[in-house]
């Protein structure tokens, strides 16, 4: 977000809008950890919006036309239809699981979808920016692509590495090479667009390089919407996935699509980045809608370095994670392990180490011992906010608007360790009367904000905070030192150690 909008949210003078969405997922598999991640870090931008006060609409769901979808069906034995429901329910069973709390999730194969994909269609046909033609190429089923043979590598897709085949069949194509130049203005205009910054020169430098039309039609696969001047041809799945974005807030006249389009933020894998930031704002252009405010093409989650998929057997399951670990250790591990935006390596082993330090060492202990102390005093906590200072809200703010959420957390335990240094340079179980009293206070308001700060990441765990030291769960407003009211009831640590030897 710009600096502007980060000084227009401090001084809270109006609640913002705040639109995000994920990519939708393809059903031809369950959730992996590479989705998971991808979705979790969505959640903790929304989640961070809502304790801003900003009014927030949080979009996922599932993509579920396409031709690796019917090749997937076919192979568990079920008609499309049946395997894109049984495998959607997956998905919103391994969200429910991982605290993700979308407004909606969203179905391509619901009927008000195909309203929207006819609609948009129209509108790029209207505009003149459809046309009948031939198409001969490579097309990469499981990646649901076309690619030039300079795009290919080893005879292969560049992303996948899978095999290719060669396609040629009649389609209509949508005038892409049209929007050229006004994409590259769009881009020169509009720097955040394009985001992380270091992704902005790569997208730039290929449209530079030129478009070619994209047919966005196929008679070989039925398992899609139909493209409704021609009853022969179906919509090629990138442009009915895409338009999931106007679905999912009831383009054109709902409510939802007047207070929150355009978008404020689509979080992609940087293996999409070319359809959300070359294809859908010329689209978009064509059918007069105004564009997205940001594209943020995150990095790949690998495993031992290689990306990871069902294919290459090294896909890990959130949820056996999530048992093991509990979920928010995994949501607090893939804000803090991983820069967003560049790729990063899951391990386990590092899981089980932020665990143990961080968690366990760091924040539970820190609680425990408080909490411990506090039960124990007769009398009321009060006392001069000493350690306010020690926290930095506006650079925590200000990493959150920039989506760098490994600094906004690299800030929050910086405050922490105030608090624990604060602990033991007091020896605060020494004190006694108003010192102990003072100490007491100033630990407890700063487990308070804490439990504030936490939330977005650890839903879970700073309810539970809350709890321990007596106060209502607050938002950011409330991350100052006030009178403490709270009423400590210690129950039981936040986080238990993993025995690294069993």
């Amino acid at each position: 977000m710009s600096a502007a909008y980060h000084a227009f949210r401090q001084h809270g003078d109006h609640i913002s809008k705040f639109y995000i969405t994920t990519p939708i997922y393809y059903v031809n598999s369950v959730p992996h950890i590479g989705t998971a991640y991808t979705t979790i870090m969505s959640d903790i931008l929304a989640r961070w919006h809502r304790l801003a006060g900003d009014d927030v609409f949080f979009l996922t769901g599932t993509d579920e036309h396409g031709e690796k979808v019917a090749k997937a069906a076919s192979a568990n034995g079920e008609s499309p239809k049946e395997f894109t429901d049984r495998i959607s329910v997956k998905f919103i069973d391994v969200w429910k699981k991982l605290n993700i709390s979308y407004d909606r999730f969203i179905r391509t194969t619901e009927a008000e979808h195909t309203k929207t994909v006819d609609r948009f269609v129209q509108l790029l046909s209207d505009s003149g920016d459809i046309y009948k033609g031939e198409y001969a190429g490579w097309y990469c089923v499981p990646d649901e692509t076309f690619l030039t043979e300079l795009q290919l590598v080893n005879g292969r897709c560049p992303e996948c590495g899978r095999e290719v085949k060669w396609v040629k069949e009649e389609a209509y194509f949508f005038r892409l090479s049209k929007y050229k130049d006004r994409l590259l203005e769009y881009y020169k205009s509009h720097k955040d667009f394009l985001s992380p910054e270091f992704r902005s020169k790569e997208i730039s430098n290929r449209v530079e390089g030129g478009l070619k039309d994209l047919d966005i039609t196929r008679i070989s696969v039925d398992w899609a919407i139909g493209f409704q001047p021609d009853p022969k041809h179906y919509i090629y799945v990138w442009i009915d996935a895409l338009t999931n974005y106007l679905t999912g807030i009831d383009w054109p006249d709902g409510e939802k699509f007047k207070e929150f389009w355009p978008a404020d933020v689509h979080v992609v894998g940087k293996e999409i980045n070319w359809f959300h930031s070359v294809i859908w704002p010329a689209m978009l252009m064509s059918a007069k809608i105004e564009l997205p405010r940001k594209v943020f093409a995150h990095g790949w989650l690998t495993v031992a370095g290689e990306k990871m998929g069902k294919s290459k057997g090294n896909a890990i399951d959130p949820v056996q994670l999530a048992d093991k670990y509990s979920a928010d250790a995994l949501r607090y591990f893939c804000a803090r392990e991983i820069s967003f935006g560049r790729d990063g390596d899951f391990s386990e082993a590092k899981l089980v180490e932020r665990i143990n330090n961080e968690l366990v060492a760091d924040l539970g202990n820190f609680l425990n011992r408080v909490v411990t102390m506090a039960e124990k005093f007769d009398g009321k906590i009060e006392g001069e906010p000493e350690l306010e200072g020690k926290l930095d809200l506006d650079g925590i703010r200000k990493s959150m608007d920039e989506l760098d959420t490994l600094s906004a957390l690299d800030t929050i335990w910086k405050f922490l360790g105030e608090l624990n240094k604060y602990v033991n340079d007091k020896a605060v179980w020494k004190l006694e009367g108003k010192e102990l009293s003072n100490a007491l206070y100033n630990l407890l308001e700063g487990a308070r904000i804490i439990s504030i700060l936490i939330s977005p990441f650890m839903p879970d765990t700073a309810a539970r905070m809350s709890e321990q030291i007596g106060v209502k769960l607050g938002t950011l407003k409330d991350c100052k030192f006030g009178e403490f009211n709270g009423k400590v009831s210690k129950k039981g640590f936040l986080f238990k150690k993993v025995d690294t030897k069993a």
